[in-house]
């Protein structure tokens, strides 16, 4: 690699590891808000929540990287040409070409960056994620109690505990059950544990009793108990098990389990096969994203008023390719052959900017003076 191609490369990493390190920020302090707000809600820690947060950071970072990789060769090309390195290098004889070479290779190593993310760290974070959602969804203690509340977990239910203790009892318990028309019925308890069985959760009280009003005839039936369980699975809907879908299945699982990944996702073989070849070509994106930036700077000439025209042009254009690929998405999980699509938008990424690198060598007509009669 020459001199110019280390130097050139460098300005892109150091500015691409800035503007992706701004763009993860916001987006993420833009989702962690919501994040927050549902898991503090739900009576989770801290820690919980910083564990959701670092689990979707991988496909924050994918997302991110394609856009960090297009302001960063925008960025460079501005600053380059405003102090004239690239009205030098190309005085001294290098073509557009030539001097987009360090580009693709900065294009090709965040494309690099992606494959991995793609198809290693996003689906495994995405597994990590359902299966840790799994699990606080069916901590039934945490998400539906609350010590010191009065608490309707359903229509005729209501429930009081006056302390959770630190091992998860939960201390002088009352609970009313308003579901009969002709009867009133109240448990108490000195104490109780949730248990979750094959069945759904079970209440287990520990010395209480059981009060049953009869409406009709107003007579009161008290019973003591030393335990007793109480069925809760009528009250509190805990979710199914959770079923993957493509977007958490590794790339090596696909190519090796085709039939299972197939029934235990529900996808059919053009959906595998599109998503199959979109984590290959996805990454690519990357790429033409960075090239398109740098070749629209490279239309414009040296000017005192900035190259914001070539910019808003590269904007528009990485806009176009982005709104290209989004169709491609979209129909190619439900063609035969849809396979194909997913390079559409790559390929037609790369293939403006190097129509715009060839315009840019072409030879410019510059207009005659005018001669004055």
């Amino acid at each position: 690699m020459s001199r110019f191609d280390r130097y050139l490369l460098s300005q892109l990493l150091a500015l691409f590891g800035f503007f992706s390190l701004v763009l993860v920020a916001v987006y993420w302090v833009n989702r962690a808000v919501g994040l927050f707000d549902q898991l503090i809600g739900d009576g989770q820690s801290a820690v919980v929540f910083l564990e959701f947060s670092l689990l979707t950071l991988p496909n924050l970072i994918r997302l991110v990287l394609p856009m960090s990789a297009f302001i960063a060769a925008v960025y460079v090309a501005n600053r380059l040409t405003s102090e004239s390195e690239l009205v030098v290098m190309q005085a001294t004889g290098f073509s557009s070409f030539r001097l987009a070479r360090p580009v693709l290779y900065f294009g090709l190593l965040v494309a690099a960056m992606m494959f991995v993310l793609l198809n290693a760290l996003v689906p495994a974070s995405r597994v990590a994620l359902a299966e840790r959602s799994d699990e606080i969804s069916q901590n039934v203690s945490a998400k539906f109690l609350k010590d010191g509340q009065f608490l309707h977990p359903s229509a005729g239910i209501t429930l009081y505990i006056r302390e959770i203790a630190a091992t998860g009892e939960l201390l002088d318990l009352f609970l009313a059950d308003d579901r009969k028309a002709d009867a009133r019925t109240l448990y108490t308890a000195r104490k109780a544990l949730f248990a979750r069985t094959d069945q759904g959760p079970k209440l287990l009280m520990v010395d209480g009793m059981v009060q049953v009003l009869n409406s009709a005839s107003q007579q009161l039936s008290v019973t003591r108990f030393a335990d007793f369980t109480y069925d809760m699975s009528g009250l509190i809907a805990l979710p199914k098990p959770h079923q993957r879908g493509l977007d958490e299945v590794g790339t090596l699982e696909m190519l090796s389990a085709t039939a299972a990944v197939q029934q235990e996702t529900g996808a059919d073989t053009e959906a595998l096969l599109f998503n199959l070849h979109n984590r290959i070509a996805q990454p690519l994106m990357a790429t033409a994203a960075a090239m398109i930036g740098f070749a629209s700077l490279l239309m414009g000439a040296f000017t005192r008023f900035g190259l914001w025209r070539q910019v808003v042009v590269a904007v528009l254009l990485l806009l176009a390719v982005q709104a290209l690929q989004t169709y491609c998405l979209s129909a190619g999980n439900k063609m035969a052959g849809g396979w194909v699509l997913a390079y559409v938008a790559p390929a037609v990424g790369v293939a403006v900017a190097v129509a715009q690198l060839w315009l840019t060598q072409r030879p410019r007509r510059v207009p005659k003076p005018e001669v004055l009669a």
